[in-house]
């Protein structure tokens, strides 16, 4: 079975709160990926496309007449659509690993549990928006949301970057959209899908990435 997965290909996403380390652990397995020789296509959400980098500019704007909650969730879904068409089904066809900074799991936790519209409602919108597209595993790093405010605020002291509208949003929001994360990969447990690994942000880079490669091996994913 080894043999016969260390040549394919494999969809990963990677969510969590903002600050939980998302972007370095993905570099760290894109680099170890590219040094076996593995073909890759590092991407994220909302955006990923041209149509959808200027969605995600709409979205994450701080302005006087916001996006209301649903049409929140339609913008993310239709830059998810694109981003589906044009970037990682492409990507998959190719025989590349994806390694996407959120998807369809962020709808369900910020929209659904953050904004309370119904998990249905959300699930059908995340069903017809990749049609049907799953990740092969989706790596949670999980955070205290008071951990990911001191990481924001440290960020922007280094870099003059500030907070946009979604991570603007009070504590309370963030304790719901952290809820709604553990409860999708606690239900992938429940079901015997064994398609979420959830990790301890806490930890350093190099113990996450050390935890997730011994993952992606037990799974004969990668040598």
């Amino acid at each position: 079975m080894v043999e016969r997965y260390l040549k394919a290909m494999f969809f990963m996403v990677f969510e969590g709160l903002d600050g939980s380390g998302k972007s370095s652990l993905m570099k760290m397995l894109d680099q170890h990926l590219t040094a076996r020789s593995f073909s890759t296509v590092v991407t994220r959400e909302p955006g990923g496309t041209e149509v959808g980098d200027q969605l995600r500019d709409l979205i994450l704007q701080k302005r006087e007449n916001a996006p209301t909650p649903r049409t929140e969730l339609l913008m993310y879904q239709a830059s998810r659509a694109q981003h589906v068409d044009l970037v990682i089904r492409p990507a998959l066809l190719q025989k590349k690993w994806v390694l996407c900074d959120r998807f369809s799991a962020s709808s369900v936790a910020f929209q659904g549990g953050g904004r309370g519209i119904s998990k249905e409602q959300v699930e059908w919108l995340n069903h017809f928006s990749t049609n049907d597209l799953v990740p092969d595993l989706t790596v949670l790093l999980d955070l205290s949301v008071e951990e990911s405010k001191k990481r924001r605020t440290r960020r922007g002291d280094e870099t003059g970057s500030v907070d946009d509208r979604i991570e603007s949003e009070k504590d309370d929001f963030h304790e719901r959209v952290r809820t709604a994360f553990v409860d999708q990969a606690k239900e992938s447990q429940r079901t015997g899908q064994n398609n979420w690994l959830v990790l301890n942000a806490a930890l350093t880079p190099d113990e996450l990435f050390k935890i997730l490669l011994n993952d992606l091996q037990s799974r004969g994913w990668v040598s």
